[in-house]
């Protein structure tokens, strides 16, 4: 059975970090999360000039997954574990926070002196209860690591950052079984992407517009599907289109949230934010140059 659209979300922008403008279809005002989805932040697209690029400072998070993934520019990592890394175009960054890190999201040194464009997303993924406090990881995989597929007329192309598409299976491992997909369609694309009916899913367009069943999603919107266990996407005729596809088997767990910690009681991010401010949690150590 195909799934259609329940529900579309406009993307709001709002300032974060540093000072940079994300736009932000959850959450939004009516729909606090997609289960297991918690928040999808879309960076950019933005032009920086020499020394007018920023990022997000030192910030801690405990108790869901954080999803990287850069489109265009590059970003700097450090965290409270020692980690250090730069991430270019078509890269992907898989943070499990777990217990808890502090880390720090900056442009890389390239973009901080020549400035250029940024844009990409950061998603957010809910933990299981039984794994919140588990002990903080990364899955970094390079653009080259990344497996992407092309249909048969030459018309849709797709990144498999988590799931399977097109016949291709993603190398990424999650705590709870996950489909992130990034699709590009165009005019005259028609793709019917699995889903398993356990799964939520989400479509997210960036670029152009998409439509799904007699509905088209605009750039910026979210649709919120309905149960099935597939779903078509289709390109418009308005030139290319890019979309995020995300679907996830819901945890159905009680949420409390502030701020960067997700947790299953208040209790439980009281105790965060103390294990934070009295520095269990770690520092970054200062960078050496």
């Amino acid at each position: 059975m195909l799934r259609t659209v329940d529900k579309v979300v406009t993307a709001h922008q709002q300032r974060e970090g540093g000072g940079f403008i994300v736009r932000r279809p959850l959450p939004t005002a009516g729909i606090d999360l997609v289960d297991p989805f918690l928040m999808i932040d879309e960076m950019g697209p933005i032009e920086y000039g020499p020394g007018e690029a920023v990022g997000a400072p030192a910030h801690p998070h405990r108790g869901f997954e954080t999803v990287t993934y850069i489109l265009s520019g590059s970003a700097e990592h450090r965290d409270s574990m020692g980690n250090h890394g730069v991430l270019e175009p078509g890269d992907v960054q898989w943070m499990t926070a777990g217990s808890g890190v502090v880390h720090a999201e900056m442009p890389s040194e390239k973009m901080r002196t020549q400035g250029g464009r940024v844009h990409g997303f950061q998603i957010w993924v809910n933990l299981p209860r039984a794994h919140k406090m588990t002990r903080p990881r990364y899955q970094q995989r390079a653009a080259t690591e990344i497996p992407t597929a092309t249909s048969d007329d030459g018309l849709a192309w797709v990144r498999v950052i988590a799931g399977k598409a097109m016949g291709v299976d993603a190398g990424i491992e999650t705590f709870t079984p996950i489909q992130y997909l990034h699709y590009a369609l165009q005019p005259g694309a028609s793709v019917t992407q699995g889903v398993p009916p356990s799964h939520n899913a989400l479509v997210y367009v960036f670029e152009g517009a998409v439509a799904i069943g007699k509905q088209q999603i605009q750039r910026g919107q979210m649709a919120v599907l309905s149960a099935g266990d597939a779903v078509r996407l289709n390109g418009t005729d308005g030139g290319q289109s890019q979309l995020l596809f995300l679907s996830g088997v819901p945890l159905n767990e009680p949420v409390a949230r502030y701020g960067p910690f997700v947790m299953n009681a208040v209790g439980e991010i009281k105790k965060a934010m103390l294990d934070y401010s009295t520095g269990q949690m770690g520092t970054i150590a200062p960078e050496v140059r």
